[in-house]
């Protein structure tokens, strides 16, 4: 499994990769919805999840658990935190790819963050008028814009996805989190490179990612919520680093980083195989 951390900031910032390769034959569960009550209940949800699990231990009941819905077809799941307007976590399966990066794909949200109708899928942010409860509800392209010191950072990156469906539904802001830009385009991208590059060569099965974040500490004067230890990357650009830990000590870390602030035991059910 691998972890990897951002620099200290005054919010203790730190950013989670854990990427588990693991072989299994994954059962079809179909449905409808988007914003669901369990990932193991609705459509396909649960085939982003080793053995259809989630990880574990998060009560809190703004957290809201989407089944990422493009062109009516689930793409991989997210764990959203809708008062931070971030995600927790997002988990997928990693696609083979050569690696490279589009960058002509619209940026997307959530309409099932605030109404239950529609269709269920991400939709294209208006070139216009966005209603108000829906800036409530997630972060919106305001929220990065005419900004300096942090950019949107992919928790399911469109370069471990192949199929140009599965891409584009990486370009929802239900998907990024702030990060700092040096960190972004350096430390958090060379990872992402080297597991799709170790995954490519070395895993012959499915391989189950799960990318979070942290978010304990005092939040910025700013509508989204930064990830601890990334939001100060920009005084403390040498120290940046990525670690790499087994499943069973970010578990440890998680829930003694994260019980601080909330009542919070993370478990990844069964997962022992890592990369």
């Amino acid at each position: 499994s691998l972890y990897r951390m951002s620099p200290l900031t005054k919010m203790h910032p730190s950013i989670i990769l854990l990427v588990l390769a693991i072989t299994t034959w994954l059962s079809e569960h179909y449905g409808t919805a988007t914003v669901v009550e369990d990932f193991n209940h609705i459509e396909r949800c649960k085939d982003s999840l080793y053995m259809g699990t989630p990880p574990r231990g998060f009560r809190d009941s703004r957290l809201k658990k989407i089944c990422q819905r493009y062109a009516d077809k689930p793409r991989y799941v997210t764990l959203y935190d809708s008062k931070n307007r971030i995600p927790v976590y997002s988990a997928y399966t990693f696609k083979k790819t050569e690696g490279d990066r589009r960058v002509d794909y619209p940026w997307m949200y959530e309409p099932q963050l605030a109404e239950l109708d529609g269709n269920g899928n991400m939709v294209p942010f208006p070139t216009g008028y966005l209603h108000m409860k829906f800036e409530d509800s997630q972060a919106v392209l305001d929220d990065y814009s005419d900004v300096v010191l942090y950019e949107r950072g992919h928790l399911n990156p469109d370069q471990h996805q192949s199929d140009p469906q599965d891409r584009a539904a990486t370009y929802t802001l239900t998907n990024v989190v702030p990060e700092i830009r040096e960190f972004n385009i350096g430390p958090w991208r060379e990872h992402e490179e080297r597991i799709r590059v170790r995954l490519n060569n070395f895993c012959r099965g499915t391989a189950y990612i799960v990318t979070g974040v942290t978010t304990t500490g005092a939040p910025h004067n700013v509508r989204i919520r930064f990830p601890t230890q990334a939001a100060l990357a920009k005084n403390a650009k040498e120290g940046n680093r990525v670690q790499e830990i087994t499943v069973q000590d970010l578990e440890i870390y998680l829930t003694n980083k994260m019980s601080k602030f909330c009542r919070v035991n993370v478990k990844f059910s069964g997962l022992h195989s890592t990369v």
